[in-house]
């Protein structure tokens, strides 16, 4: 592969690698596992690697990269790391606190990107879900902008070389760009995304201003029963991208991931089984030996049915509808995107 078929170029001139590695995994997977699935990950060929505070694994992460520098595999410029800003610090004075966190546990001089995990805030404090007495959540009122302006001081004193953001509509994000004084646009936008949920109308705006889609998901789902309804069809056992497999001799993972790399979405890949982890990066290696052609394009983005995988209102038991993309305006409430109906806003009081 030629290196520069690689990477996408962000709007602030820095490049992302188009494949990443996600280190998430469910609370029962012990944290050592991601230490030792990075490590074999990177040895393996992976250079992006995606995590979050949230994930509580970031200790494990920067050791494995760490470990990696150390015996010589690679160079710290030649890994792109990824960490999030989580929904309990997204007051403006706490932004830069939750990165030295974050950079303090990896051990890590920087972060290669810095993104806002979700357009919605809760209630500051060390519970990284916070409750109450009846078990809901509670909430915050945040300005969203006045959380950029102090991830852009993150990136200004160069704690993150690019910043930009997670599960943002394009409503979220023109109230980013709108902003009065903007010195630093998102470079990316990261979503759930695949053949079943293309975010074809996201993905064209983000185009349009220059923000590079970042897909998770991509490949459908690790249908973890936390975030993900157990009933929903499996992608990869659709019998239209069996038969375009077929037809190109490829798998239907490699049909999922080029069809991605064809809208010039960058995707993660996330396991931590070692056998996937390889099959991963060969499946990524295999996407660059061939095209899809215009009429496999067009029967691929047939398939989507705004099915959503993580439906995070499981986690949050705010309602039993399938809604997404919080946004948090003065104001009290939290305003929820129905994922079934895209143009219709439901707002929720918060709990103070």
């Amino acid at each position: 592969m030629d290196p520069k078929h690689q990477r996408r170029e962000l709007t602030d001139g820095r490049f992302i690698p188009v494949l990443g590695f996600g280190t998430y995994a469910p609370e029962e997977v012990p944290k050592s596992e991601a230490l030792e699935a990075t490590k074999f990950a990177i040895g393996a060929g992976f250079r992006h690697i995606d995590c979050a505070y949230v994930y509580q694994n970031e200790e494990q992460v920067g050791q494995a990269i760490r470990s990696k520098i150390a015996d010589g595999t690679v160079k710290r410029e030649d890994i792109f790391y990824t960490s999030k800003l989580w929904a309990t610090f997204l007051r403006p004075e706490l932004v830069r606190p939750a990165l030295e966190k974050s950079l303090k546990d990896l051990q890590l001089d920087y972060v290669d990107l810095y993104i806002i995990h979700f357009p919605m805030a809760m209630k500051p404090g060390e519970d990284p879900l916070p409750k109450d007495e009846n078990g809901k959540v509670i909430f915050d009122t945040v300005d969203l902008c006045s959380t950029w302006e102090a991830m852009e001081k993150c990136k200004d004193a160069g704690l993150a070389k690019s910043i930009g953001v997670s599960n943002f509509n394009h409503k979220q994000l023109e109230k980013i760009l709108n902003k009065p004084g903007l010195k630093h646009k998102p470079v990316c936008n990261q979503v759930e995304c695949h053949p079943y949920l293309n975010q074809s109308k996201l993905l064209d705006f983000c185009k349009s201003k220059d923000i590079v889609l970042v897909a998770y998901s991509a490949l459908g789902s690790h249908r973890d029963p936390k975030w993900v309804d157990q009933s929903l069809p499996v992608l990869l056992d659709d019998p239209l991208l069996g038969a375009i497999a077929k037809k190109h001799k490829q798998t239907p993972a490699v049909i999922a991931l080029r069809y991605q790399l064809q809208r010039r979405v960058v995707v993660l890949a996330k396991s931590y089984n070692k056998k996937r982890i390889k099959e991963n990066m060969q499946v990524m290696r295999g996407v660059f030996d061939f095209e899809l052609t215009p009429e496999d394009m067009k029967a691929i983005d047939g398939l989507n049915r705004n099915l959503r995988y993580c439906d995070f209102l499981l986690l949050t038991r705010l309602s039993d509808k399938p809604m997404v993309n919080f946004t948090v305006p003065p104001g009290g409430v939290c305003c929820i995107f129905c994922s079934t109906h895209p143009d219709k806003l439901i707002c929720i009081p918060l709990v103070s």
